[in-house]
């Protein structure tokens, strides 16, 4: 046992000092997310403030998501979001789930290496902008959150944590629930009547009064949530006014009616610990008022957090690019949404359904549910697909009577088959499995199915992104050169990465030349565009220079001649161009650019420097434009780094500061092997980061041992 005064280990400790910073920084809501052995997922690991349904939209969120606690963690920053303007400009999908006016902060949770971030969120009522203080006090919390996760890593470095959020109370320090009996009689002494609603929504106290006005006794409701007690409040607009109070801990106000005919007006009055609420009968006439929620209806409406988080849903599907992204989003937003342990994505092809996707199933089982006719009996998906009717299935029992043979397979124990279908066009179908048998309710199968009709277009959509990506691949690597050829006195590393959107069709690309046995050249272009003609003209570009160079002609008449070749073409697209020929024999690198960034060096010990090159005018501009050359020399062990705009350009950043942040990567990189200095010179763009442009990279080192 730890004396007094020693810290608590592990998830006691973590929680004493998350709770600790919620309270100090004066937070409503507070959220610690920690990242996946992976890093790419961030999972809620705590939650204060607000019930764990709130926050099941964020439950697991990608690192590379538009989200503040992605950004924060991605971009190693404290993110601020003043308000729900603010919120909806810069985090619209966040703001489609989140309605509510607060004020946000963000901050990754860094100490020797990256744990995840944190999340804390005000009312409206605070200041829109955040103090030095403030900032600096989040910042020291987080650290000391950082160093209390280390101490508490397992053997294998990752974070020690339940597979469920933790929820802890807000303000473990305050008084009792229990009202004193002196309180609880001022409350019977008021007009109307009086209750009190945990932050679960729970009823925790009704007055005499609030029961005669519910039309229910109080010992019936205490510990039950108002809209599963009293159907006639079963309606997400109700809840949606609990959700904002809990959220913002601003008063608000609702009428409701209590069939068949008593109007009633609840005010909420919210802070940490619950909500109080007044209820009085309505003054206004009920002809002004909304209909009420019929009470015959046997449909039950879906919850305000299911729909809540449908949106979010839906906003996230909205931004998926390729089938594998709809395939990742699935299993890591919508079957965490609906407890699900199983999944089975799959696309109608040929009559057949391919699977595309899967989570939780053995490979076995998958084999034998593969390129199953569309049309099956096998399985309820084909029949499902022909319908367009979802199918659910509750235990083996239920689907053995129809299906015999398919339990066997999946070994899961409950299923819920969901059509993807386009205006009458099957695209697929969703199988959502579960591990232990559980029943689908009347709201739960309505949300489902809303989706499926969602993951269909993104679906659909996907597919046609993924067909047009194999046509560019395909058109790319036939413009840019299969190989480059050995030249003596050289080592050579090239990489072509490709934008992340778009049909990923551009028009960087490189060569290297041979010229003779004493001479070589390098050269590295951007044309204008992410398109077919982008890339046409790029193949135009490269055949233009590669014709001239080996010509022999020098670096400033290589680009002119080129030059008045693309101002004959009248292309409408201008193409920067950095030429740069190695003579070996004289022991110099000539220089010629047509707009484009400098080369970057770096010398054998280590030193490195941008090239300072005159560049001319973009190619294709004015037919008697001018190229000078610059001369540097060519000395053993010299790194020249040819690069296009996309590996440095970056919002709100000088370009000179990003070529000497380039120029000083290049100076603390391990230059032994060139390929893996091309990887480290590209960092996040080489590992799937997002890219709004193509990157072209070439590496050549002089040396006798190239």
């Amino acid at each position: 046992m730890p004396s007094a005064g020693e810290p608590v280990a592990g998830v006691d400790a973590l929680d004493a000092v998350f709770a600790e910073t919620v309270r100090r920084t004066g937070a409503s809501i507070g959220a610690l997310y920690l990242l996946t052995p992976d890093e790419r997922m961030l999972r809620l690991d705590v939650l204060s403030g607000a019930p764990a349904d709130f926050a099941a939209p964020w439950e697991r969120v990608p690192v590379t998501a538009p989200a503040p606690v992605a950004d924060a963690v991605r971009e190693d920053r404290l993110v601020w979001v003043g308000g729900r303007g603010e919120m909806a400009h810069r985090y619209p999908r966040t703001a489609m789930a989140l309605p509510y006016p607060l004020a946000l902060a963000a901050v990754p949770v860094t100490g020797s290496r990256t744990w995840g971030a944190l999340l804390l969120m005000w009312p409206a009522t605070r200041p829109s902008q955040m103090s030095s203080r403030e900032r600096h006090h989040i910042l020291s919390s987080c650290r000391h959150l950082a160093r209390v996760l280390e101490d508490a890593a397992g053997p294998d470095g990752a974070p020690a944590s339940a597979v469920r959020p933790r929820v802890l109370p807000y303000g473990s320090g305050r008084r009792p629930m229990g009202p004193a009996m002196a309180a609880a009689d001022f409350a019977e002494r008021l007009p109307g009547g009086s209750c009190a609603l945990d932050l679960e929504g729970r009823f925790t106290y009704i007055s005499s009064g609030a029961g005669d006005l519910l039309g229910r006794d109080a010992g019936q409701l205490l510990g039950t949530l108002p809209w599963q007690a009293l159907p006639w409040l079963d309606d997400p607009t109700y809840e949606d006014r609990y959700r904002a109070a809990v959220i913002t801990r601003e008063p608000v106000s609702f009428t409701a009616c209590r069939p068949p005919d008593r109007w009633l007006d609840f005010f909420l009055y919210p802070d940490a610990s619950g909500i109080s609420v007044r209820i009085v009968p309505s003054d206004t006439h009920a002809s002004t008022v909304p209909e009420p929620p019929s009470p015959t209806r046997t449909v039950t409406p879906a919850r305000v957090g299911r729909l809540y988080q449908l949106t979010h849903l839906a906003a996230a599907l909205t931004e998926v690019v390729g089938v594998q992204d709809v395939v990742d989003l699935v299993a890591d937003q919508v079957m965490p949404a609906f407890s699900a342990q199983g999944l089975v994505l799959s696309t109608a092809e040929e009559g057949r359904l391919r699977i595309t996707g899967h989570r939780g199933y053995a490979r076995r089982a998958i084999e034998r549910l593969d390129g199953l006719p569309v049309d099956t009996d096998f399985t309820p998906a084909g029949r499902a697909l022909a319908t367009g009717i979802p199918a659910f299935f509750a235990d083996p029992e239920e689907m053995r009577r129809i299906y015999p043979e398919a339990p066997l397979v999946s070994g899961k124990q409950a299923w819920a088959f969901l059509p993807l279908i386009i205006s009458g066009r099957p695209v697929g179908c969703c199988i959502l499995s579960y591990d232990h048998p559980r029943e689908f309710p009347a709201e739960e199968r309505a949300v489902m199915t809303s989706l499926a009709g969602l993951v269909a277009q993104a679906l659909d959509r996907a597919r046609l992104y993924d067909t047009k990506h194999a046509l560019a691949h395909g058109l790319q690597q036939a413009l840019l050169p299969r190989a480059l050829p050995a030249v003596t006195g050289l080592r050579v590393a090239a990489r072509y990465v490709p934008a992340t959107r778009g049909m990923e069709i551009g028009g960087d690309f490189y060569d290297l030349l041979r010229l003779g046995d004493t001479a070589a050249a390098a050269v590295i272009g951007d044309v204008q565009g992410h398109n077919v003609a982008a890339a046409a003209l790029m193949g135009q570009v490269r055949t233009g220079v590669h014709a001239h160079a080996t010509h022999g002609e020098p670096p400033d008449g290589v680009l002119a001649a080129t030059n008045r070749l693309l101002t004959d073409l009248e292309p409408d697209l201008f193409t920067s161009c950095l030429y740069a020929q190695f003579d070996f024999a004289r022991g110099r690198l000539m220089l010629a650019s047509a707009g484009h960034p400098p080369p970057v060096l770096r010398l054998a010990s280590g030193e490195t420097r941008t090239a300072e090159v005159r560049p001319g005018p973009l190619l294709g501009i004015d037919p008697d434009a001018a190229f000078p050359v610059t001369s540097v020399p060519l000395t053993e062990g010299l790194t020249v780094v040819l690069y296009t705009d996309g590996l440095i350009e970056a919002p709100g950043v000088d370009l000179e500061e990003s070529i000497a942040r380039l120029a000083h990567r290049l100076g603390r990189a391990d230059d032994g092997d060139l390929d893996l200095l091309v990887d480290e010179l590209l960092g996040a763009y080489g590992a799937g980061g997002k890219r709004l442009d193509d990157i072209a990279l070439l590496v050549l080192r002089h040396g006798s041992s190239g």
